[in-house]
């Protein structure tokens, strides 16, 4: 058998255990909020720990936690160097963060069951993104049986803030200086290579007027009717955006979305106050700065014409898009060749609308891909919904795709002389 094929054996030999190591996993929850994910990284680690895997715990400060509105983020890395090969090979970085939205209703298995039926695993996170703490363990473990003469470090990223930003998850890792790779392979949702994603900003405007009895409005200032002005200027600027196209295939044009609104006291109070959130999208052509100083204006500009109402606008969050660098090529070429090789079809390359912590590596200027055990579509796995699920043939089939690739890009590479 070539290296390929022995990687596959050991990995198909080995599902099983890969099985049970996902619904270990799953079956501790990670909701967040509330947030409170160091038990599950100590799960893990002992889990690793089990398969000779040691994984370095770096807990993040209690009161930067806190102030992030999360209960606990305790980060993993694992190391494993190879230096059977000749001079010194790249480090490659795999992440995944297990993290999670609550479950919600609506669940006909478990969703910290991590019960198998009809070829499918189900539970919150079991496809975004346990099934990458998965497939990245077992794609190493193979890596480690060839024994093949190779160079380089791959490392393992588990972390814990992917909903809330990725601040405290890889962007902590990055800025501690506990971790500069070469090249990343980031948790996937999707069959492509996934090289770019949008950007977001995500604000809090608070309208403040003055409450009364709603028997005399005239002696108050009513917030919601300013707030529904604003409410109608937000949505009609979508129309402005659509104008605005991507030129990355599977990214439209941005758009802006108000995802929660509170206000008011009772029926018959005047409302003295409106807060609103707002998210506004932005696809990977456009400056995350400039998004934010025209969503701030077209606000201002509204709010100035509501006589009497003060306004306080909060930036909850800047993620900026993620721009496939040009050192990402060995990664692309790897993944798309032996993901056409394992699944049977051609796998291309896109961007996604969605927005991810993988800019975070991108900011420091690592090479980034997203791919991994996911679904073809996000909606075909219901993650973020009830009955979440992997496809084991999935999960077996993206783990043979990572071990290979990390084999190309750890074997010494063959010199032709003239």
């Amino acid at each position: 058998m070539n290296a390929y094929e022995q990687l596959d054996s050991w990995i198909a030999a080995h599902f099983d255990e890969e099985v049970r190591f996902l619904q270990a996993l799953v079956q501790v929850p990670t909701d967040t909020p509330p947030g409170n994910n160091a038990p599950h990284a100590q799960c893990t680690a002992e889990l690793l720990a089990a398969m000779g895997l040691q994984a370095e715990r770096h807990p993040v400060p209690d009161a930067l936690v806190l102030s992030y509105g999360l209960q606990s983020v305790t980060n993993l890395i694992v190391r494993q160097r190879f230096d059977a090969g000749p001079g010194p090979g790249p480090t490659v970085a795999l992440n995944a963060h297990g993290d999670v939205v609550p479950p919600g209703e609506g669940w006909t298995h478990g969703p910290y069951s991590g019960e198998v039926v009809g070829g499918k695993l189900y539970g919150r996170a079991s496809a975004v993104s346990k099934g990458d703490f998965a497939t990245y363990t077992f794609a190493l473990r193979a890596l480690q049986a060839l024994g093949a003469p190779l160079s380089g470090q791959v490392e393992l990223h588990f972390t814990y803030d992917e909903e809330f930003g990725g601040e405290l998850g890889p962007g902590w890792l990055l800025q501690q200086g506990l971790t500069k790779p070469d090249l990343l392979i980031a948790a996937g949702f999707s069959y492509q290579v996934v090289t770019a994603h949008n950007g977001c900003l995500q604000m809090e405007v608070t309208l403040q007027g003055l409450a009364s009895h709603a028997a005399y409005p005239e002696t108050g200032v009513d917030a919601l009717q300013a707030a529904n002005k604003l409410l109608s200027a937000l949505y009609a600027h979508n129309e402005v955006l659509r104008q605005r196209r991507s030129a990355v295939a599977g990214i439209t044009h941005p758009y802006l979305n108000v995802g929660r609104i509170e206000g008011g006291s009772n029926t018959n109070v005047v409302p003295g106050k409106v807060v609103i959130k707002l998210d506004r999208r932005m696809i990977p052509e456009e400056d995350p700065a400039a998004v934010e100083t025209e969503v701030r204006s077209l606000i201002d500009g509204v709010v100035a014409r509501c006589p009497g109402i003060t306004l306080h606008v909060k930036r909850l969050l800047l993620a900026h898009p993620l721009q496939p660098l040009p050192g990402n090529a060995p990664l692309v070429a790897a993944i798309q060749q032996h993901a056409q090789a394992v699944f049977g079809q051609p796998v291309p390359t896109s961007g996604t609308p969605l927005y991810t912590d993988v800019r975070l590596y991108g900011e420091h200027g690592v090479p980034a891909v997203i791919y991994g055990a996911g679904p073809r579509t996000v909606l075909e796995s219901n993650a973020k919904r009830a009955d979440e699920h992997l496809v084991l043939s999935d999960l077996q089939g993206a783990t043979r795709v990572v071990a290979r690739t990390l084999y190309d890009l750890l074997r010494p590479k063959t010199v032709h002389l003239d």
